[in-house]
C-alpha cells in the first residue's frame, strides 16, 4: 500500500517540482520518477522543501508539468497497454517477452507479477494532488497567477488524477482512494480499497465540479488574420473537452445513458464547430462530414490510394480527431516504448506481441471472423504479415499508403518508426461516435436507428465509402432484430476502431459487468487460444477473475488490503 519513509526527501520528484520548463508542451526529460515497485515509493515529501517552493505562477507551471510528464512515464503507458491488451484475444506472446507478461498472455495471473503493481499510478495521483493542495496558496501570493489560472489548473490535475483512478478501477476494482497529498509523516495512508462503485461516482463528482472550469482551447495561431486551431498544442493538454469525454465514459460505466449522450454530443458539437472554422480559412480535401460528423477520409478527394486516415491519427499524431493524447515529440529524451518494444520497431518487426492469429484467419478467402469486408483499410494498416505471424503495425507505423483498386495483393507503403515517438491516444471523435451508441442501444430500439447511424459511418469511413453513398454499408435489418445483435455490432466495430489501443480488455470488463455474468467475455477472450482452452474458459467464469490481484508487495504493506477472492488460493495467491 502507501509506504512511509520516515525522514526521506526524496529529492528526485522535489527536483522535477523545482526543475524549469521552458515550454508546457516539452516537459517530459525534467522529470525523474521512481517506478512501479514500491506502491508510492517516493512519499512523503518534506513538508518544508514544499513550502519553500510554491511562491509564484511559475512553481505551478512546473508542477503541472510534472503531472504530465508522470503520466507519460515508461512505466505508467506500458501498464495502459498491458491492462488494457494482454488479456484481450487480440494479442499473443511475440519475440523475446519477458516470463512475467508470457505467464499472463497464458491468463496465469500471479499477485508476484510486476504488472500488478500500481505505484506510478499513484505516483501521478500524489503529484496531482500537490498541486491541488499548494496551487490556492500561490494564487493568494502572485498577483500574476490569476483565479482563473487556478480554477484551470486545478481541473486538470484532478482530470488526470481521475484518469489514472479509471485505469486502477477497471484493472483492479476495489482500489484505495486518496485526495489529498502525502506530505508529512503525520498522515495515514494505509487504507482499505475503496469499492468500485464509490470510487466511479467520486470520479463523476469531482469532475462535474470543474469540468466548465478547464480551458476550451490552449492555443491558437493567426493565420490571415483568422485564428486557427493548432491540434498539438490542445491535444496533448487537458481541455473542456476531454473532461467531457472521460465524463462519458464514467457514466458509460455506471450506466447513466442519458448523461453519456449529453457529454457525446457535447464533444461531436465541438468538432463540427472546429471544421466549419476551419473551412473558413482553407479548402479542406481531407475531411467529410458524415451525418453532420467530421471525420478525416481514408483517402484525400481526388485520390484514389488510402491510409490518409491512418497517417494523420496515428502515423503524424495530434489529428484533426484527437481528443486527448500524450505526445512524444522525439527530441525530449522520453519515449513511447510500450509501442517501439511490445509493437515492435524498424530494427525488431515483430516485438514482444504480435496478433493473434484469428484476426486474420481467412481474411483472403473472404471469412475472417473480426473484418466484415477486405475493403477495410484498418486491416492493413494495423496489422502486417511476418512469415506465417501477424506483425502489429498500429503506431508502430509511421504512415499508410496503399491502393484497395487493384488486383493482386496489396502493398502497404509506409516503414516502422525510426524512434520510439509515436503518441498514445485516450479519445478520439470514433471513440465519441461509438460511445454514444453503445447508450442509444441500451435505452431502446427507438434509439437504435440513430445508434446504428454512428456505428454504420465509423465502419464507411474506415472501408473509404462516401459519406453519401449506401454501396458497401451496412443493413439496418440485418442487426436491428435483437438488442444482443445491436450490442455485438456495436461491439464487434469498438474492436476493429480501436485494436491495440489498450481498450478492448476494458470493453469486454464493461460488457461483463452489464450482464452480470461473463460468458460474452469469456467466448471473446478465448479466441486466440489454441491449447488449455476449457481451463482459461473455467477461469473466466468466475466474475472476480476478470480483475487483477493485488501485488503481493502492496498487500504486505497495507494489511487493510484484502486480496480479490479468485487470487487467494495458497501462498502465492493464485487460482488453480
Amino acid at each position: 500500500m502507501i509506504t512511509k519513509k520516515y525522514n526521506k526527501v526524496v529529492t528526485g520528484v522535489i527536483s522535477s517540482l523545482l526543475f524549469p520548463l521552458s515550454s508546457l508542451l516539452f516537459p517530459l526529460s525534467s522529470l525523474l520518477l521512481s517506478g512501479c515497485s514500491d506502491f508510492l515509493d517516493i512519499l512523503p515529501m518534506n513538508s518544508t522543501v514544499l513550502e519553500n517552493y510554491w511562491k509564484e505562477k511559475a512553481d505551478v507551471t512546473s508542477a503541472v508539468n510534472g503531472c504530465y510528464a508522470a503520466l507519460a512515464s515508461e512505466d505508467v503507458v506500458t501498464r495502459m497497454g498491458v491492462w488494457g491488451e494482454l488479456r484481450s484475444e487480440n494479442v499473443v506472446a511475440g519475440t523475446n517477452v519477458p516470463n512475467n507478461l508470457n505467464e499472463m498472455l497464458k491468463e496465469n495471473l500471479l499477485p508476484t507479477n510486476e504488472m500488478c503493481t500500481w505505484a506510478c499510478f499513484y505516483n501521478v495521483i500524489n503529484l496531482c494532488n500537490i498541486v491541488c493542495h499548494y496551487a490556492p496558496e500561490v494564487e493568494s501570493i502572485d498577483p500574476n497567477y490569476t483565479s482563473n489560472e487556478l480554477k484551470g489548473n486545478i481541473a486538470e490535475m484532478k482530470t488526470l488524477r481521475a484518469l489514472c483512478y479509471f485505469y486502477l478501477i477497471r484493472t483492479f476494482r476495489d482500489v484505495p482512494y486518496v485526495t489529498e497529498p502525502s506530505i508529512d509523516d503525520s498522515q495515514n495512508y494505509v487504507v482499505p480499497a475503496t469499492p468500485f462503485e464509490a470510487v466511479l461516482d467520486s470520479l463523476i463528482t469531482d469532475l462535474e465540479s470543474v469540468k466548465d472550469d478547464a480551458q476550451r482551447r490552449f492555443s491558437l495561431e493567426k493565420v490571415e488574420g483568422k485564428s486557427i486551431y493548432v491540434p498539438a498544442e490542445n491535444n496533448s493538454r487537458i481541455t473542456r473537452w476531454a473532461i467531457y469525454s472521460l465524463l462519458a465514459d464514467f457514466y458509460l460505466w455506471k450506466g447513466d445513458w442519458n448523461n453519456v449522450i449529453k457529454y457525446c454530443d457535447l464533444v461531436i458539437n465541438y468538432k463540427a464547430q472546429q471544421y466549419k472554422e476551419l473551412l473558413k480559412t482553407d479548402q479542406i480535401t481531407d475531411i467529410d462530414l458524415y451525418d453532420g460528423i467530421p471525420l478525416i477520409l481514408e483517402a484525400i478527394r481526388g485520390e484514389q490510394n488510402v491510409g490518409h486516415a491512418y497517417t494523420s491519427v496515428f502515423g503524424d499524431g495530434n489529428s484533426f480527431e484527437s481528443i486527448f493524447e500524450l505526445y512524444y515529440n522525439g527530441s525530449n529524451g522520453q519515449e513511447n516504448t510500450w509501442v517501439s518494444s511490445y509493437y515492435g520497431n524498424r530494427n525488431n518487426s515483430i516485438g514482444r506481441l504480435k496478433a493473434a492469429d484469428f484476426l486474420m484467419d481467412g481474411f483472403t478467402a473472404g471469412n475472417n471472423q473480426l473484418w466484415l469486408t477486405q475493403k477495410d483499410c484498418r486491416a492493413y494498416e494495423y496489422l502486417e504479415s511476418e512469415g506465417t505471424s501477424y506483425a502489429i503495425m498500429k503506431y508502430a507505423r509511421e504512415k499508410a499508403d496503399f491502393n484497395l483498386q487493384r488486383t493482386g495483393s496489396v502493398t502497404v507503403t509506409g516503414d516502422r518508426r525510426t524512434s520510439s515517438n509515436s503518441n498514445w491516444i485516450f479519445y478520439r471523435l470514433s471513440d465519441i461516435m461509438l460511445m454514444k451508441a453503445e447508450a442509444l442501444i441500451q435505452l431502446g430500439e427507438e434509439y437504435w436507428p440513430e445508434a446504428f447511424k454512428l456505428i454504420n459511418n465509423v465502419y464507411k469511413r474506415a472501408n473509404n465509402i462516401a459519406p453519401e453513398s449506401t454501396t458497401g454499408s451496412l443493413a439496418y435489418e440485418t442487426y436491428s432484430t435483437s438488442k444482443e445483435k445491436m450490442e455485438d455490432l456495436l461491439f464487434e466495430e469498438r474492436h476493429r476502431e480501436f485494436l491495440f489501443e489498450g481498450k478492448r480488455w476494458f470493453d469486454l470488463v464493461r460488457l461483463a459487468r452489464r450482464d452480470g455474468k461473463t460468458e460474452r467475455l469469456a467466448s471473446c477472450a478465448i479466441r486466440k487460444y489454441r491449447q488449455d482452452i476449457n481451463v482459461i474458459k473455467i477461469k473466466l467464469t468466475d466474475p472476480n477473475y476478470i480483475y487483477f490481484p493485488y501485488a503481493k508487495s502492496e498487500l504486505k504493506a497495507n494489511p487493510l488490503l484484502k486480496q480479490n477472492p479468485a487470487f487467494d488460493k495458497g501462498e502465492e495467491g493464485v487460482l488453480r
